[in-house]
């Protein structure tokens, strides 16, 4: 078994690597920066696994159909794909640098989207295979101060849960893990550090790519883990969306 896992060089996708070889799954390795990569690689391949490596950039237009081509010319078939990938920014829309938000779609949908689409068809004619989506809480709520994000976040959960339905009784599940705040860098990444969101991890890098795995290789459609995670994601059921989009306001300003 194969699984592929972008955003392999650091956080939860550094540990779902682990995770995977660690279970003598061989795995297809994609981040930006290829030095972690080949580091990550050999530990993989001490743990008894076989890795590859492709750096790529998912943040730009084609970079997904460039991993495509790179697992192709190593001739894989990829049996487990983890779009782990993700990009945040933090702070008033109107301030984003231009451009950044688009990369966040790129990177958080686009790229998704796209590698979902191309290694779905051969696990379907398999008729088997595992779709990891990482989504997050931020998926059932609304976002000010990263409304991008968020919104992003929204349409991983709402694409993994709709190809999840049309995929039953092929073989092919399809998971939206959608994990809280977790000590995973990338908070650093968004400009976090300041918001009163920050010292509220409540789950580490590991924790979450353990759960993550667990609940790909079980083939659970969402899977929200932790009790506060989970009442996080019922809120909106609960409170009118006027309250949700102002409590969440209050939780990710800056601290004074």
């Amino acid at each position: 078994m194969t699984a592929l896992i972008t955003g392999a060089s650091s956080g939860i996708g550094l540990e779902l690597a682990r995770i995977f070889a660690s279970h003598r799954h061989d795995v297809v390795l994609v981040a930006r920066t290829e030095g972690k990569l080949r580091e990550l690689a050999r530990e993989c391949e001490a743990a008894g696994a076989r890795a590859h490596v492709i750096p790529a950039d998912l943040s730009k237009a084609g970079a997904a159909q460039a991993v495509v081509d790179g697992v192709a010319a190593l001739g894989l078939e990829i049996d487990v794909l983890v779009n782990n990938a993700g990009l945040g920014r933090y702070g008033p829309f109107i301030d984003m640098a231009p451009g950044s938000e688009l990369e966040m779609i790129q990177v958080n949908v686009v790229a998704l989207t796209e590698l979902t689409r191309r290694f779905l068809p051969a696990m379907v004619a398999r008729r088997g295979g595992r779709i990891l989506n990482v989504a997050s809480t931020a998926a059932f709520l609304p976002g000010p101060l990263m409304a991008v994000y968020y919104a992003t976040k929204a349409y991983v959960l709402s694409f993994s849960e709709a190809i999840a339905n049309e995929l039953e009784g092929t073989g092919v599940t399809v998971t939206a893990f959608c994990p809280g705040p977790v000590d995973s860098g990338f908070q650093g990444v968004a400009k976090l550090e300041d918001s009163k969101l920050e010292g509220k991890m409540l789950m580490t890098s590991r924790a979450a790519a353990q759960a993550g795995y667990d609940a790909a290789m079980a083939g659970a459609v969402v899977h929200v883990p932790g009790l506060s995670n989970k009442l996080t994601a019922l809120a909106p059921r609960f409170f009118p969306r006027v309250v949700m989009r102002r409590l969440v306001r209050r939780v990710q300003e800056r601290r004074s």
